[in-house]
């Protein structure tokens, strides 16, 4: 499973032009799931981003959580990060977990955050969304869960 994590001061997702999802301060969170990822996994994805210290303090250091600073999450699902980019000049999602496989894991990666104590808003799954946001820093993150285990920045 893929993450990539925006914070934001304020974002908003909009399907056939009616807002579906709008947050203040937070972080924007895309997720991608890819075959062999399981509910575990979005749960430890959750217990990640509530956990990662990537909101700045009173000194401006990196050191407060999204639940620390009262953020919330809006939440969107996005196959193409899991897509195959190493050949040619069209991206392959043989990788890509099947929609009715994915939406699951998306449902539980939202309830695990809710679960947490944060917010969540969300994007609609399989839709054609336009995401508004104001990035903040600008910080992104990517954050990787499975096999690998591991957090980029």
């Amino acid at each position: 499973m893929r993450l990539v994590l925006q914070r934001v001061s304020e974002a908003r997702v909009d399907v056939d032009g009616r807002t579906a999802g709008q947050i203040g301060r937070g972080l924007v969170v895309l997720l991608g799931a890819e075959e062999g990822d399981t509910a575990a996994e979005a749960e430890e994805a959750a217990r990640r981003v509530a956990g990662l210290r990537i909101f700045e303090d009173a000194a401006g250091k990196m050191n407060l959580s999204i639940t620390e600073v009262g953020g919330a999450i809006l939440a969107i699902s996005q196959f193409t990060l899991v897509a195959d980019l190493s050949r040619g000049r069209r991206p392959g999602f043989d990788k890509a977990l099947r929609p009715e496989a994915a939406r699951p894991l998306y449902e539980h990666f939202c309830a695990a955050a809710g679960i947490a104590g944060i917010p969540v808003e969300r994007g609609v799954f399989g839709a054609w969304m336009k995401v508004s946001l104001v990035n903040e820093g600008p910080a992104t993150f990517v954050v990787e869960v499975g096999e690998k285990l591991k957090v980029k920045s």
